[in-house]
């Protein structure tokens, strides 16, 4: 195979051999396998070296035959491996969080990590790959096996390969890459209706008294995030001298949100208030200065579950669900409005809060029922108006 540029060449060898009889205008004549098998081979050099040629035009290199040739081989430059590179990213992060990211944030890369390992594994028989084959088709077929494989929801994959697409865009930025894998590619979070507590199941919570105290201590918590918004790892950070008092005896939540980094500032509303007094006392809040004796996420959870067995709750309770409730119930149905909301939450663009917050059918019931009444309380305005004719003839 002979590259010529500007008069100069660069003989490589294919590695592939004929009788000179069979061989005619660059190809082997003959539709035998052995001719078909061979001439694909050729093909596939040229267009790798046409490849080679256009990275090299997008990179702003001086291209002669030589570094096209060593392009083509690989010499003189470093070959970028995926998972390498990942690793990479993954490095830098953690040493970040806490500044610029939550822990849940670096979890969720390195979950990212080990999914992306096993389909190279399992899809490709290979523990690494050059970043330049990265291709439409192999996103397309990651996708595929997330959703499979791993029998990852739309969400949970669309996530993933958002973490992959922040890693390949890395890439680009450094010149690794010349040309965007994803910029074919689209995969859209699809709307999950998220459930809340109504009026009557935070009743029922509230009024419900347990034998164990342990039951009774996480629905006080949960109560708190319900009247509050607050998230699981900000109440479990949450510390005393952040309750801060305004406006004479009037207490708000002053913190920076952990996912986010967000200011978030909440006053506090009387049973927010009364549940923080609760625990003013116990060991473990004044040994570490916290609002409240927090048990781990995971175990919260299943005290929720057992919490909403006992209280007859259906829906499947989890922490999260005080942050919806939080924003529907507590709030938005009560005429706060979702600019508010969206600033207690701590987001940073209202359309998350959107996702939060659903309008329920009986604020639209009440809203309904407020307009009918103006309505029926309005007399109509009639005004007499004279008109004067002339007619000409």
């Amino acid at each position: 195979m002979r590259i010529t540029i500007e008069k100069k060449r660069v003989d490589l060898a294919t590695g592939k051999q004929c009788l000179e009889v069979d061989w005619l205008n660059g190809k082997l004549t003959g539709h035998s396998l052995q001719a078909k098998t061979i001439n694909l081979y050729l093909r596939q050099l040229e267009s790798k070296i046409h490849e080679s040629h256009r990275n090299l035009i997008m990179l702003g290199e001086h291209i002669t035959a030589q570094s096209l040739a060593d392009d083509f081989l690989g010499k003189g430059r470093k070959i970028r491996k995926l998972t390498e590179v990942f690793e990479e990213h993954n490095s830098e992060m953690t040493e970040l969080v806490g500044i610029e990211f939550a822990p849940m944030t670096l979890l969720r890369y390195q979950t990212a990590l080990r999914h992306l390992k096993q389909y190279l594994k399992e899809k490709h028989k290979i523990s690494d790959i050059d970043i330049r084959k990265i291709d439409h088709q192999f996103i397309i077929e990651y996708e595929f096996f997330l959703r499979t494989t791993r029998k990852c929801n739309n969400n949970s994959a669309v996530k993933y390969i958002k973490n992959l697409k922040k890693v390949i865009k890395r890439c680009l930025a450094n010149g690794w890459l010349v040309r965007d894998p994803f910029a074919n590619f689209k995969a859209k979070i699809k709307v999950v209706d998220r459930p809340c507590l109504s009026e009557e199941q935070l009743y029922a919570l509230e009024n419900r008294a347990f034998d164990n105290e342990r039951l009774n201590r996480v629905r006080d918590i949960f109560l708190f995030s319900c009247y509050t918004g607050l998230a699981y790892i900000d109440i479990y950070q949450l510390k005393r001298s952040e309750i801060i008092e305004r406006n004479g005896n009037e207490k708000w939540i002053g913190i920076n949100r952990q996912k986010t980094g967000t200011p978030t500032r909440v006053p506090l509303l009387p049973k927010a208030v009364a549940l923080l007094a609760k625990y003013e006392s116990h060991p473990l809040c004044i040994d570490l200065n916290k609002a409240f004796p927090v048990s781990s996420n995971q175990k919260t959870n299943a005290y929720l579950k057992e919490i909403a067995d006992l209280c007859g709750i259906k829906i499947p309770l989890t922490y999260h669900i005080a942050r919806h409730t939080f924003a529907t119930t507590i709030t938005l149905q009560n005429g706060v409005p979702i600019e508010t909301v969206s600033k207690m939450l701590g987001h940073k663009d209202i359309r998350t809060t959107q996702h939060y917050a659903k309008t329920l059918d009986v604020k639209v019931g009440r809203d309904m029922a407020a307009l009918k009444e103006k309505l029926a309380n309005e007399k109509p305005t009639v005004k007499n108006t004279s008109y004067n004719y002339t007619i000409t003839k």
